[in-house]
């Protein structure tokens, strides 16, 4: 019987790597088994394996897509925007997208407990807060104080976005997170503030 060919191992990792984050951001890490998410795919468990050596992997692997997809967005949001604003209009795309389907519970919840320290940070600087330090510089922000600046940023939006992922649907504190989040970047030097960006259909603002 042929081997599966680079596209046939392609889809079917991308296929394990989707059921995976149904069944973290749903269930949890700890309620969630290889087995589950093999059957769940359409593959043996040995394919999972193959593709991602262990659950602790599937999970890291998981992890990186959500932050990825988090970057992305915050990317899509700024384009064509000044840079003094685009720093505003990012963190706001930064807290819608990281409440939003499968990123909170992943990211927020799951991931600090089931990754090392090293590791969930790295996965953050390599995504979203890699995309903020960008936004500092071009703010105009001093180097020698992007770094730090980035770290407390970070840790408070991300603790911004825990809150509000506790409050699904609830328009008010949707509001109230985003008033916050100005109210924070009103301190950065050169960052154009004093309202959140436009609202895009579907959201509370």
């Amino acid at each position: 019987m042929p081997r599966a060919s680079a596209a046939d191992a392609a889809a079917t990792a991308q296929r394990v790597l989707e059921t995976a984050t149904a069944h973290f951001s749903e269930r949890g890490y700890s309620a969630t088994s290889v087995d589950d998410i093999a059957t769940a795919a359409g593959v043996t468990r040995g394919a999972v394996y193959h593709h991602y050596a262990s659950k602790p992997g599937l999970f890291s692997a998981v992890a990186v897509a959500q932050q990825k997809s988090i970057a992305a967005a915050i990317v899509e949001a700024t384009i064509g925007v000044e840079p003094q604003a685009a720093l505003r209009v990012g963190s706001h795309a930064f807290l819608d997208a990281i409440t939003q389907g499968a990123s909170a519970r992943v990211l927020l919840v799951e991931g600090p407990a089931v990754l090392s320290w090293t590791e969930w940070r790295q996965h953050d600087n390599d995504g979203p807060a890699a995309e903020l330090r960008t936004g500092l510089a071009e703010a105009g922000v001093s180097p020698g104080l992007i770094d730090a600046l980035a770290t407390a940023l970070s840790g408070a939006m991300n603790e911004l976005a825990l809150w509000l992922s506790e409050h699904p649907s609830d328009a008010t504190a949707h509001n109230h997170a985003h008033a916050a989040l100005d109210l924070l970047l009103s301190s950065v030097p050169g960052a154009e503030t004093g309202k959140g960006p436009e609202p895009k259909p579907g959201t509370f603002l």
